[in-house]
Formats: structure tokens, sequence, C-alpha cells
């Protein structure tokens, strides 16, 4: 999975659209997006290899990154 930002809405189309012209020319096959037209956070999915493209306020909120972190356990309360 790789995480990147763009700077707004073009910018974010931008990109999934130029990766997913990249990943056609080079012979890895026909990558699906969802999240056009908006292009709040663009999901570019390769095959083995899933893009989230995110504009700076939406990457923030969702905090994808969270999910690896390692802040402080789970304890269980019973």
């Amino acid at each position: 999975m790789i995480v990147a930002s763009g700077r707004s809405q073009r910018h974010v189309g931008a990109i999934a659209d130029q990766l997913r012209r990249e990943v056609r020319k080079h012979g890895y096959g026909r990558p699906r997006l969802e999240g056009l037209p908006h292009c709040d956070w663009v999901l570019v999915d390769c095959g083995n290899v899933i893009v989230h493209v995110f504009r700076p306020e939406v990457r923030e909120f969702y905090n994808l990154e969270k999910l690896w972190s390692i802040d402080t356990p789970f304890e269980h309360k019973a």
C-alpha cells in the first residue's frame, strides 16, 4: 500500500491519472480508480499494489498511518 498527497483536488486527480497511464504503459494491467470525480481521496487499485492519493485535509482526517502506530497497547477490561 502506498499513501500519497496532492495539494488540491485537481492535483490528486492528475497524480491518479498519471499513475494509471504509467502502469498501463509499462504493461502492468489496467488499474481501477475509485474516488473520481471528487478527487478528495482517490484509490488506484493496481492489483498487488493499492495507492491512496489524498488532499492533505482528507489524509489528516482519515489518518491511515495510524494503522501502523504502536502508541499504546490495547488493554482488555473485564
